[in-house]
């Protein structure tokens, strides 16, 4: 990406458009067609990212027929390549149209600012099972009423164990406002921050305890995931849930017993 100019990006869409019209009278995955289908993916990878909507959009195309279809017998190899002759035809027009909004995307924004950075896949996925371990599998594994925030961490990291999550149990220590705070799990590949409540008597006062964590976690941790194993206080759970709204990046799972 950061060989291109703006300008000579947009000369290249232009030069790639500009070539459409000629790959309609050749077959496709002809020795040109593929030739352009190349450089055009090189090309958006290079100046949009392998992740962007451009990018995705041009190697999502299949250049054959994908419908169903009833043909003689006897003519049936030569009626399939027809249709997908004439598919490729048409999603050629697409990849125009694709191409086009390429180009108006770019005529808006800096070059700069048009690349999307490939995402970690491992760490979606690992996102993704914590927070499904919080809220579909945690009280599964509880049988008994706990007594102890303990009991319900415990727990919980068995079920990291058990999902192979890299973790890291009661770290980092951070400093803030003259006092410190442990999260009970940090997960530094996914940037997470998790905290164990056992929510038995004083909501209000819980309130606060997690207001006080979001401002010390989110020093350190992009997102905070609290999970709040509640005996039978927390009455209206959305209202609960409303005390959080307005942070960024802060989940809360109720657990009921």
């Amino acid at each position: 990406m950061g060989k291109w100019t703006k300008e000579a990006a947009l000369d290249c869409l232009d030069n790639l458009i500009a070539e459409i019209d000629a790959l309609k009278q050749v077959e496709r995955l002809s020795t040109e067609h593929t030739r352009w289908l190349t450089n055009t993916l090189v090309f958006l990878n290079e100046v949009f990212g392998s992740d962007s909507i451009h990018f995705a959009n041009i190697k999502s195309l299949p250049w054959r027929f994908t419908g169903s279809y009833i043909v003689e017998a006897w003519d049936f190899e030569g009626e399939k390549e027809r249709l997908n002759q004439d598919a490729y035809i048409e999603q050629l027009g697409i990849a125009k149209g694709y191409l086009l909004a390429a180009k108006d995307y770019l005529e808006n924004h800096s070059i700069n600012d048009v690349y999307t950075a490939p995402s970690n896949k491992n760490a979606t996925n690992d996102l993704m099972k914590v927070l499904s371990l919080s809220e579909n599998k945690l009280r599964k594994t509880i049988r008994t009423q706990p007594t102890r925030e303990k009991e319900i961490q415990d727990s919980f990291e068995n079920l990291l164990i058990g999902a192979e999550i890299d973790y890291n149990r009661e770290s980092p220590h951070i400093q803030y406002s003259s006092k410190e705070y442990i999260p009970d799990f940090s997960f530094d590949n996914i940037g997470l921050a998790v905290e164990v409540k056992l929510c038995n008597e004083n909501e209000k006062a819980l309130i606060q305890q997690l207001n006080d964590d979001i401002l010390a976690y989110k020093t350190q941790f992009p997102s905070v995931l609290f999970i709040v194993y509640d005996i039978s206080t927390i009455r209206d759970v959305d209202k609960f849930k409303q005390s959080f709204e307005n942070s960024e990046n802060v989940m809360v799972h109720i657990i009921k017993h």
